[in-house]
């Protein structure tokens, strides 16, 4: 089992209020404000490649499960409010061969650094990650230093596998301006899903280009509760920088509810330009009205450059419409249009389970001097039990199918059942 012992400047804060070396009435609100749980994650992945040629490999399929520790203490009652969020996390194999191998369930089976399958291509049976990060606070502003989640449109850290992704670095939240708030960072290592040890930062689209470094600043405006403006950018040094702009808008019209986003994100390269000269130009957009239980969404996108969307490799883009579960429509010129349809069948009288059905198709890039096209179609089903001994206990299908000229057909399924127990 690997272990990646705890490095971070929240320990000694934990340590004062344990010993006592910090006031009684700061260490009761570290303490009785803090919170922790357990996540139970069983995970099955099959991904069928059918238009597999031998010796390529011809399917990945792997079980594992997982186990996800989050804890958050309190602040301490002091003019510097000091904190610490920890994180722990191990993954066990169930079941995998190195024929069937490199679901990112497990590690073992690729070389990340260059991309292809080991020489041994086994996944290794056990592994195991954790970090921490010390958080201060004043007023409305809050500093986070050591391991983090973050959730913003630029860095949003990806949690599509067994164990989550987390970085390295330091984040600071400024809430001080009513309607305002205010973001920024830096991120200098990643933990990546399926890996433990934190190494440089790859890019999407470009894997073999890394940097340890990336520098964030954002903000956004909310004038109304209906109403959401935001402008972002961010810089991989010497590979890429770019700049979202994004809005939201909903309308509440008798028992419907509108809404739309449209998103802007401009890529060019930075600095020695380790991934060459880059040109993406993404603008997406979204409407969907909902009614009831059922909601409908149509989307658009289109990358009027001429270089694939440059990325922090592994993580989600919320600033892209049109990247869903396993394709991001990002290619150089490449435009897409999507239809998703959202139902709770709670309105049906069936509380806990809900889908969505949603179809994307891409077409105007270049596949060897031809011009390419693509789909991916998505079915997503979860449902939760409402009561009883396995009261909330939550089970969840993903079934993708894709087809295109550079992906060619692939199915996949992914089962997830998944259990949160409150620690505290």
């Amino acid at each position: 089992m690997q272990f990646r012992p705890l490095r971070s400047p929240s320990v000694p804060v934990l340590a004062l209020c344990v010993t006592g070396l910090l006031p009684a009435c700061a260490r009761a609100d570290f303490f009785e404000d803090s919170k922790a749980n357990l996540t139970l994650r069983n995970f099955y992945y099959n991904h069928d490649l059918r238009d597999s040629t031998p010796p390529a490999q011809s399917k990945i399929e792997e079980w594992a499960q997982g186990f996800i520790l989050k804890a958050q203490s309190g602040y301490t009652d002091t003019p510097v409010a000091f904190g610490v969020d920890l994180y722990a996390g191990l993954g066990l194999k169930l079941d995998s061969s190195p024929d069937r191998s490199g679901s990112a369930l497990l590690p073992g089976a690729y070389n990340r650094a260059g991309g292809p399958r080991n020489a041994d291509p086994s996944s290794e049976n056990q592994y195991s990650e954790a970090t921490a990060a010390l958080k201060m606070k004043i007023s409305r502003t809050e500093l986070k230093v050591g391991g983090l989640f973050p959730k913003i449109p630029l860095v949003y850290a990806g949690d599509s596998r067994l164990l989550p992704q987390f970085f390295e670095g330091a984040m600071l939240d400024v809430n001080e301006l009513e309607h305002f708030s205010f973001s920024l960072g830096q991120m200098r290592q990643v933990n990546y899903r399926e890996f433990s040890g934190s190494r440089d930062m790859q890019t999407g689209n470009y894997l073999n280009v890394t940097s340890d470094r990336f520098n964030y600043l954002g903000g956004t405006w909310n004038p109304d509760p209906s109403l959401s403006l935001g402008i972002w950018g961010g810089r991989l040094e010497n590979v890429y920088q770019q700049t979202l702009y994004t809005g939201t808008k909903f309308v509440d019209v008798g028992s419907w509810r509108l809404s739309g986003t449209l998103n802007y994100l401009d890529s060019s390269e930075s600095g020695q330009a380790r991934a060459g000269v880059l040109d993406s130009r993404m603008t997406s957009g979204l409407l969907s009205a909902a009614h009831g239980f059922q909601k409908v969404t149509m989307g658009y996108q289109f990358n009027a450059g001429d270089s694939a969307l440059p990325f922090l490799h592994d993580t989600d883009l919320p600033g892209v419409a049109n990247a869903i579960q396993v394709l991001r429509f990002d290619r150089a010129r490449e435009r897409s249009w999507q239809a998703r349809y959202d139902i709770d069948f709670a309105g049906l009288g069936v509380p806990g389970l809900s889908a969505f059905t949603r179809y994307v198709y891409g077409d105007n890039f270049q596949v060897n001097g031809h011009a390419g096209k693509e789909w991916e179609r998505n079915l997503d089903v979860s449902y939760v039990i409402q009561s009883g001994p396995l009261k909330d206990l939550a089970l969840r299908w993903r079934n993708v199918e894709i087809q295109g000229d550079v992906t060619k057909r692939r199915d996949e399924n992914r089962v997830i059942l998944s259990y949160t127990f409150a620690l505290k």
